[in-house]
């Protein structure tokens, strides 16, 4: 975690449409409001003014950091992917599945399929889980 910012589970949960943001920014890296607009726009059409609002909220509460060295500033995550999914996972643990892990992981199993390759993977979570072979 970066040097002061607040713990994960201080931070706000992302809207669908920071998400959207946040997922180009984890998947380009550091970015200009520009560049996440062009992203963005691709999809769907988006007014830049709407992204550029977006994203000074999302900065005002934490989910994104601004260097503005530059002429133009540059967003970027506060936390990494893998932690705002976890953070995300728990608050869905919680509100929809009462805390059950079980719950949880049947429901998401039996709603896609998933492959051959995530099935594995997901073996191997549950055997170092259970302290067995690596």
């Amino acid at each position: 975690m970066m040097a002061g910012v607040m713990g994960s589970s201080a931070l706000p949960k992302p809207t669908e449409a920071e998400l959207s943001i946040l997922r180009v920014l984890w998947r380009r890296g550091p970015s200009t409001v520009r560049r996440v607009w062009e992203d963005l726009n691709r999809a769907q059409a988006t007014g830049y003014t709407t992204v550029l609002k977006l994203m000074q909220i999302m900065a005002a509460k934490r989910l994104l950091t601004r260097d503005d060295r530059e002429r133009s500033h540059v967003y970027s995550p506060t936390l990494p992917e893998e932690e705002t999914q976890k953070q995300l996972v728990k608050h869905l643990l919680e509100r929809a599945f009462s805390g059950s892990a079980q719950k949880l992981v049947l429901q998401a199993l039996s709603a896609t399929r998933a492959s051959r390759q995530e099935l594995a993977q997901i073996r191997k979570l549950l055997e170092k889980l259970e302290g067995g072979p690596q």
